[in-house]
């Protein structure tokens, strides 16, 4: 064989070897091409379906925050029904002990049982407010004399079981039946007002329906709604020391520095507030300070904080111009400077008795706006 045909064998078995190595690996390397809408789709497709979990994620926070809102809102409803609840029971309690206390108390003094009272209540304090006015108090004593007599020999043995002379010279047995009524009316009402509040008064306490202020002071010559405003201050002050006294006795912590610094408040603030009452009892109230206590009562009965402190500011430190900087220069004094101490000398502070139950006034507004909270959170003073 020669050189040629040998050559030529081996080219020809290289190449079959190279065929049948490369040919499978050629079908498995071949590109796959795909068209553009194709891709569209997949990448819309794959869009979509993030988008849809994207909303059911949304939709399950939206339906976890309702069912929180939803709980929430349940439980204040099922609190709020509670302390309903809780505040009927108290008050049916505390109706069912002072009719108790009343009948014990009319059953030692030998007076007739109380007529059950209409439930509506209507027309009940204007009622109350006339048995107990002095001059019509004295009407009915007269009017009534023959419709609950006492026998003689009981009315006297009455007048000394108070403690009261028997016979007075000249006195016959209806005036003697009216000086009774008189002394048990007169006892009542002052146990009665001793254990209203935290400040013993002669002035009847009224329901707490009937302790909001009118909005224009009523006229000096009118008495009698004098005597009644004077009786919606000193419960609705008493109102809310009793409502403080309670709160600090449910805190209980009179060990603290905090504790003991807010029962004397309280304290210092009852204290310090007996002469206004004392006021309001004699009717001698000076007019302005009595219209801005008014004022201040009636926005603290609205729950306009703001308002009723504004009014306490009006009321303690006025509008008039305060001096500031230097106002006096060298040996001489200036012309203006005298008139701006005029207003110094008759400033409603420059009582220290009135400084101080002003000063306890503002104490229970401060109270008053944590025990009743308004319902705009701008009328919270600072």
């Amino acid at each position: 064989m020669d050189f040629a045909s040998l050559m030529s064998k081996e080219i020809a078995k290289a190449k079959g070897a190279t065929t049948t190595s490369s040919s499978p690996s050629a079908s498995t390397t071949q590109p796959k091409y795909i068209s553009r809408r194709e891709a569209e789709k997949a990448r819309e497709a794959a869009y979509l379906a993030e988008q849809k979990a994207l909303e059911e994620q949304r939709a399950a926070k939206a339906a976890a925050k309702r069912k929180r809102e939803e709980e929430a809102a349940e439980e204040a409803r099922a609190r709020e029904e509670k302390k309903r609840r809780l505040a009927e029971e108290l008050r049916r309690r505390r109706e069912a002990k002072e009719a108790e206390e009343e009948r014990a108390r009319r059953k030692r003094l030998g007076l007739p049982e109380l007529v059950e009272q209409n439930k509506d209540g209507d027309g009940q304090g204007q009622k109350r407010d006339e048995d107990y006015d002095d001059e019509e108090g004295a009407e009915l004593d007269g009017a009534g004399g023959a419709q609950g007599d006492i026998p003689e020999e009981e009315l006297l043995a009455k007048l000394r079981g108070l403690g009261e002379p028997a016979v007075l010279f000249g006195e016959g047995h209806e005036a003697r039946l009216r000086r009774y009524r008189r002394l048990v009316r007169l006892g009542s009402a002052a146990a009665a007002a001793a254990a209203a509040g935290p400040i013993a008064t002669t002035l009847l306490p009224v329901e707490e329906k009937d302790m909001k202020v009118p909005d224009k002071l009523p006229p000096a010559s009118d008495k009698k709604a004098r005597r009644f405003l004077f009786r919606q201050l000193a419960s609705y002050f008493n109102m809310v020391l009793r409502e403080w006294e309670a709160a600090l006795v449910r805190e209980n912590n009179a060990d603290t520095f905090a504790g003991q610094a807010a029962r004397n408040a309280m304290v210092s603030s009852k204290e310090t507030m007996r002469p206004l009452f004392r006021k309001f009892e004699q009717g001698d109230l000076d007019e302005s300070i009595l219209e801005a206590i008014v004022e201040i009562v009636k926005a603290a009965q609205e729950r306009r904080y703001v308002d009723a402190n504004d009014g306490y500011l009006r009321l303690s430190i006025g509008k008039a111009a305060w001096p500031i900087g230097v106002t006096m220069v060298g040996i001489h004094e200036r012309s203006a400077r005298e008139k701006l101490h005029d207003g110094e000398r008759g400033h409603i502070m420059g009582s220290e008795v009135t400084r101080k139950y002003l000063q306890s006034i503002k104490r229970c507004l401060t109270f008053a706006q944590v025990r009743w909270p308004p319902e705009d959170i701008r009328q919270l003073m600072g």
